[in-house]
């Protein structure tokens, strides 16, 4: 069991890593490296004044973006282990698997681990205030842990109590509020965190949905050859 969940989570996530990776070299790392110019101070906005919106940002660096991929894949695969660990216990308990099911499983992993946390304390650019890092690290991660048992309450709770629970736990950690720093200020423009934020929920929810569906894919093929 245990090499069937490691291999799965391997494959999987090196392929939903690898296309993650190259989703944000393409959409979100521009936008990054616009930013640092504004907080590097090479490029200055004040409040109205107008400034061009298109700007050269440095090229692909083989080191700089080759080690985000490696990164990347790392973290899709952790994420891998946890996603197909969940899928297994619940095929234990005769929760069949299929394709569609895996794409499922992988937007309920975007909402507890992206959308969740993201609703309140949403993806920053750099230069832009924030909480103390701790703090918002304590929200996020108490956030994300109480998002996966919504999902896993409203995915498999059989009555009204159950998902009125979940909900609950989706509302509190957002009605409790995430940390915030005492004062707004930030050195970029408001339009580049925006369009940063946007890219960075869109790939993150292309790459959850792509390892839900791998995830599925290579448990299903394991679990084929150990029939056969």
């Amino acid at each position: 069991m245990f090499t069937r969940i490691f291999t799965s989570a391997l494959f999987a996530g090196a392929a939903a890593g690898l296309i993650a990776g190259l989703l944000q070299l393409f959409f979100v790392q521009p936008v990054l490296l616009h930013a640092e110019l504004y907080e590097s101070g090479q490029l200055v906005h004040f409040g109205g004044s107008a400034v061009s919106a298109i700007q050269e940002v440095p090229g692909f660096d083989f080191t700089r973006d080759g080690l985000s991929i490696v990164f990347t894949i790392a973290v899709y695969i952790a994420f891998a282990l946890l996603l197909v660990t969940a899928m297994a216990f619940a095929a234990e308990r005769g929760h069949a698997l299929s394709a569609r099911k895996g794409l499922l499983w992988g937007a309920a992993g975007f909402v507890a681990v992206v959308m969740a946390p993201g609703f309140s304390l949403a993806p920053e650019v750099p230069g832009v205030a924030a909480a103390e890092l701790a703090d918002r690290q304590i929200w996020w991660f108490a956030t994300v842990i109480s998002g996966v048992v919504a999902m896993w309450m409203l995915a498999f709770g059989r009555h009204w109590a159950a998902w009125g629970a979940a909900i609950v736990l989706l509302l509190a950690p957002h009605v409790i509020g995430a940390p915030e720093p005492a004062e707004f200020a930030g050195l970029a423009p408001t339009e580049i965190g925006a369009l940063f934020a946007a890219r960075a929920f869109g790939v993150s929810f292309a790459a959850w949905v792509l390892l839900g569906l791998f995830a599925a894919h290579f448990w299903q093929s394991a679990e084929s050859r150990t029939t056969d």
